[in-house]
């Protein structure tokens, strides 16, 4: 008898721009391993959750930690499924060729900073992470109005690639796919900005076990090196 024909599992999910390469990567991969077809969509953070919390239909949505805990507790996303998948690091950029600034220490960042003409930076935790600093500082009112943040779903990189800001601040994972800027590296020693990005089922999610057993997926050790080439961490132990 012919063998009947696989029936194909399609989930959609919905999560912030910093892991839209990963999480694009890790589709791939569980579709050849399991036949069941994963689609994200990426957006700013702040509008994913929105989205997430009127309902739309998705299955997964991966943001955030924080952000992930309050859809838990908006009862957006099924308690019990978060998990945690990377760990992110904010690193420094400038546009390709131009001359690139000590960023080596605190105060060879500080004077980077205040040596910029324009400084670009994204929405989000690690936004509000550089915002804080730059207060602690003591410079944001002499900065204030040579920062940039670019628009949700914009990424740094572009601004830098166009000449719209001089010193960028972005998620390394975000930084590191651009074309036409350098990469100078990660917060220096004691400044880390660190996110953790986590995933849940939502509560609207019409292939609840599909979805855990795709989250159960990308926790795993199998997918430690792919996090990795992505400029992350895993977030679990791997």
């Amino acid at each position: 008898m012919p063998k009947a024909p696989r029936v194909t599992i399609r989930i959609t999910g919905i999560s912030s721009m910093a892991t839209r390469q990963v999480l694009a990567d890790l589709a791939d991969t569980w579709r050849l391993r399991s036949g069941v077809e994963v689609a994200f969509e990426a957006t700013g953070g702040v509008d994913a959750a929105k989205r997430v919390q009127s309902g739309e239909a998705f299955d997964v949505v991966a943001l955030a930690a924080d952000a992930i805990d309050k859809l838990i507790a908006a009862g957006c996303v099924i308690a019990g499924s978060k998990t945690d998948l990377v760990r992110s690091e904010v690193a420094i950029a400038v546009r390709a060729g131009a001359p690139c600034p000590d960023i080596a220490s605190e105060d060879a960042l500080r004077r980077a900073v205040l040596s910029a003409r324009m400084i670009g930076y994204s929405t989000g935790p690690s936004g509000a992470a550089l915002s804080r600093l730059f207060e602690r500082w003591g410079v944001a009112a002499a900065i204030r109005e040579r920062l940039v943040q670019a628009a949700p779903g914009v990424p740094v990189g572009r601004l830098l690639a166009r000449g719209e800001v001089e010193l960028g601040f972005q998620q390394h994972s975000e930084l590191m796919h651009e074309e036409g800027i350098a990469v100078l590296g990660t917060m220096p020693p004691g400044l880390e900005i660190v996110t953790t990005f986590s995933a849940g089922v939502c509560a609207a999610s019409t292939q609840p076990e599909a979805a855990r057993a795709f989250l159960d997926y990308m926790r795993s050790p199998a997918t430690a090196d792919a996090k990795r080439r992505h400029g992350m961490e895993p977030a679990l132990a791997a």
